[in-house]
């Protein structure tokens, strides 16, 4: 934030044409990601990584509040991403025991068996649109700067209880 008597430290040239390198960059990766899951295994990119989510979690269940927030997306949101899921087979909504006001949302075995499925060719997709077009140099570069990105933005309590997130 700046104060309202200081100039406001502005992009250089180099700064933007990194910046707006690194939108188009995400934009198109997205938007090719997404296309590609929903051709493939008809579903979006973000059910896909609530999916990926769950089965990283033990017995494929967590908190409905810690998805929402390791998915960066809202709590309506959420529920209506995991609705679709639960009309679909793929996961299910149970009362969290530990807390009565609190769900739980649990990947199933047909959940589960779609991500196997969907797996091989998102990380074909992932491959090709990224990690093909670097060196290693340039990947493990991209990997630390990502990391520092997002330490840097990341709200200190969220993943600080999900170990198999770190």
């Amino acid at each position: 934030m700046t104060n309202d008597h200081e100039e406001p430290r502005w992009l250089s040239d180099e700064e933007q044409r990194v910046w707006r390198a690194y939108l188009q960059a995400t934009t198109l990766l997205d938007d090719h990601l997404d296309r590609q899951l929903q051709r493939d295994a008809r579903m979006p990119h973000v059910y896909y990584g609530l999916l990926v989510t769950l089965s990283a979690a033990p017995r494929r269940r967590m908190r409905m509040t810690e998805l929402a927030k390791y998915a960066k997306i809202t709590r309506s949101r959420l529920s209506h991403a995991i609705a679709r899921l639960e009309q679909r087979g793929w996961v299910i909504r149970e009362d969290c025991p530990s807390d009565k006001r609190g769900q739980n949302a649990f990947l199933t075995d047909a959940g589960f068996e779609v991500l196997r499925q969907a797996a091989p060719g998102h990380v074909a997709a992932v491959r090709h649109a990224l990690f093909d077009r670097l060196t290693s140099e340039q990947q493990k570069s991209l990997g630390e700067i990502m990391e520092i990105v997002a330490e840097g933005l990341q709200p200190k309590e969220v993943g600080a209880d999900l170990p198999w997130l770190r």
